[in-house]
This record gives C-alpha cells, structure tokens and sequence, in this order.
C-alpha cells in the first residue's frame, strides 16, 4: 500500500502514536479522527458515543485502522466504567463501519482492534484464531466488539480483528506501569504467577497491523502476540534479569482483588494466545522472546 491515505482512530494512544510515526515515515497519507471539531488539515472529526463520523473526511482513504477504545485498566471496574469499556469499544466501531460503509468508493480494508481477552481465561491450553469465546465481561465485549463492524463487511470490505496482547512499551499500557515498580525493586509475580501472559513488543505490534494492511489474504480475527506465550512468573523473572533488579515480591490474589476489584479477574486470567495466522501469512517477528521485548521497549525501538 504506497502512498496511501490511511486513516486511524485511537491515534494518540499508545499503539496508534506508534502506528502513526510509522506510516508517516513512509510516506502515507494519514488521516487521524479526534473528538473535536477539526482545526488541522490531517484532522476528521467523530463522536463514538452519539456514533458520528465526518464521512466526507474519510473519502479517498484506501485503510482505516480502528484502535479507539477506554484503557480496560485504567479505573476500577464500577458499573459506569464497566459500561464505558464496552459502548467506547461496540458503539465506536459501529460509528467508523457504517461511515466506510457508506462511502461510494469505500477503502480496501478496515483493521479493527479487538483483544485476546476474547478467549477468557484458558489455563495453560494454547488457543489460536478458531477458539470460541471464552465467559465472561471482557469475552462478551470483544464479541459484540467485533460484530459491531459487520456494516463494513456486509459492504465488501476485507476486515481484520487485531486481537492484541499484552504491549510491552516502556510507557503506556500495563507494562508501563510496571517498569517503574521494578526499576524500583519492588517488581513481583501476581497471585500465583502461573498465569499466562501473550505478550507482543510495541515494534511487532506495528509492523503486524502493517502486514495485515498489506496482506489481502488476511480477514477476520488475527492474533497479534509474540509465538511464545509466558507466564507471569517468567514474566517477572525477565524484568528482574534486564534491569537488574531483584523480582522477589508477591502480591497475594487477595490483595489484588482488594486493590483492583473486579479487574483483577483479568490480572489473574491465563491467556496463551498463539498467533498461528500471522506466521502462516508470514510474517516475522522481531522480537519473538520475552527478554528481546523487554530490551526493545528500554531501547524505545519504535
């Protein structure tokens, strides 16, 4: 996809900023939507809650990568954030399918996030992309996450599901809370720390949502997590061996759940992801291994 006009909601969060520096370096076109009215020409407007898009800001667009959506771990779980996590997620990309859907000449394909949480809690059983929904609030809001974009499909758009891990980014989502603990040698496995973590470096989650872009053979739910899954407990050994640190400290599964409330169910949760259609469509990793993501995200690589 040269010289494409691409456009990406979510722009300023972690992956989108990342996404964004990486398509404009190669020279697209890139079109961010922000939830004001536009006061710069790579501006279009849109409001996921009353689902509004300035389509016209979408014509000519040949990609639209949907990354918006509320940090799922950025409050305690109240019944108001709860419902904030899921309409930011179902009612935004029902907005940005039905406005690609109704363009006249509509872009090639749409990238929609989505999250391994849509497996649940799997124990040590490896799942791929044909796996069921697993129970519970964060499987049952990736699937109406997901169905939500069925406007855009129905239209014959080729349409991918980023099925995204845990980012391993020294600032920003999980894991840039927990550089700062461990530097600190306060770092730690979480309750019993067998629970498996599908994690993917910032640098391959980029370079993923690119290949999907660029890969017209590439639809539905794709997993983006590195090929080998960990637990938290070789997790926290990990961190401990790049930064030098002791790891030595546990937070009991009580405490967490005292601390987090209900979010900590997702803490907890074992998902060991495999991203068994990535590799088939060929795609290579560059930092495949827990100790090569951590490194690369102190390196800031991205």
């Amino acid at each position: 996809m040269q010289g494409s006009r691409i456009a990406v909601t979510g722009a300023s969060g972690l992956i989108g900023k990342a996404l964004v520096r990486s398509l404009r370096a190669d020279g697209h076109e890139v079109v961010r939507l922000v939830r004001h009215p536009s006061r710069a020409g790579d501006e279009v407007e849109w409001d996921p809650r009353r689902q509004y898009v300035d389509v016209a800001g979408l014509v000519g667009c040949d990609a639209v990568v949907h990354l918006a959506g509320a940090g799922v771990g950025d409050r305690r779980w109240t019944p108001e954030y709860r419902r904030e996590i899921r309409d930011s997620r179902v009612l935004g990309t029902a907005a940005i399918a039905e406005a690609v859907a109704s363009l006249d000449t509509p872009p090639k394909v749409l990238v929609s996030g989505s999250a391994v949480g849509f497996y649940g809690d799997t124990g040590d059983r490896p799942v791929d992309e044909d796996a069921p929904p697993g129970d519970g609030f964060l499987p049952g809001v990736c699937v109406e996450w997901e169905e939500a974009a069925a406007p855009a499909q129905e239209a014959g758009v080729r349409t991918a599901f980023a099925r995204t891990g845990l980012v391993v980014a020294r600032h920003g989502g999980a894991w840039g809370r927990m550089f700062p603990l461990f530097r600190a040698g306060l770092g730690g496995r979480l309750g019993s720390g067998e629970q498996y973590w599908s994690f993917i470096a910032l640098h391959d989650e980029v370079a993923a949502l690119r290949h999907i872009l660029d890969t017209e053979s590439l639809s539905g739910p794709v997993n983006l997590t590195a090929p080998e899954p960990v637990t938290n407990r070789e997790v926290t050994e990990a961190m401990g061996r790049v930064l030098h640190r002791p790891a030595v400290f546990t937070v009991p599964t009580p405490a967490l759940r005292l601390v987090l409330g209900e979010l900590a169910s997702d803490v907890l949760s074992s998902q060991r992801a495999l991203p068994v259609r990535l590799l088939e469509s060929g795609f290579s990793f560059a930092f495949p291994r827990i100790d090569d993501a951590i490194r690369a995200a102190l390196r800031q690589d991205v």
